[in-house]
């Protein structure tokens, strides 16, 4: 056998194993789950518009997707979710209040979140995101109580009584810490 002949051999292989690996979901747990994420939304902006606070921002519309649409993984746990968040929003916050805004600050905001949210094993993809929009808008301390902290932890209130109720949801959360 050739080598050409068994890297095409290996990339036929490798093709099929990633379709594999990539979870599949049955039709009813996607309209369950879809429904869920806007609902969860829905009462985040309605409770926004009847507190008057901000509880809603886009990177919680990225966590809706992995606390609904995936909510056994890893990424989509209540420390993750909480903590990850949390670490972004603190981190875009004080290097805003410490060194100002710019491209550099943005890309150190999100590298610094993943390497805290590695190193203290509470990894969440959407806190890049509000890292980068904490630096973006140079938003206020206030950015990590409304929306960061009281968003994150109604989304994993809502995901775990939506969990509950649902008959057709996945278990939420595998654990709580």
């Amino acid at each position: 056998m050739t080598a050409l002949r068994r890297l095409q051999l290996a990339a036929r292989w490798e093709r099929r194993r990633g379709r594999r690996y990539q979870p599949r979901f049955h039709h009813t747990q996607i309209g369950v789950t879809s429904l869920a994420a806007l609902c969860a939304v829905l009462v985040l902006g309605l409770l926004s518009l009847w507190s008057g606070q901000v509880l809603i921002v886009a990177p919680l519309g990225a966590s809706c997707v992995l606390l609904f649409g995936y909510p056994a993984s890893p990424l989509a746990q209540p420390r993750n979710i909480v903590l990850g968040n949390l670490i972004g929003g603190l981190v875009g916050v004080a290097l805003v209040t410490a060194v100002g805004q710019g491209l550099l600050v943005l890309a150190l905001a999100v590298g610094l979140t993943i390497l805290l949210g590695q190193k203290l094993r509470c990894l969440h993809p959407p806190a890049g995101g509000l890292a980068f929009l904490a630096v973006f808008l140079q938003v206020p301390w206030t950015f990590l109580l409304f929306p960061v902290l009281s968003g994150s932890l109604s989304l994993v209130l809502l995901a775990w009584a939506f969990s509950r109720w649902a008959p057709a949801a996945s278990p939420y959360p595998q654990h709580w810490l």
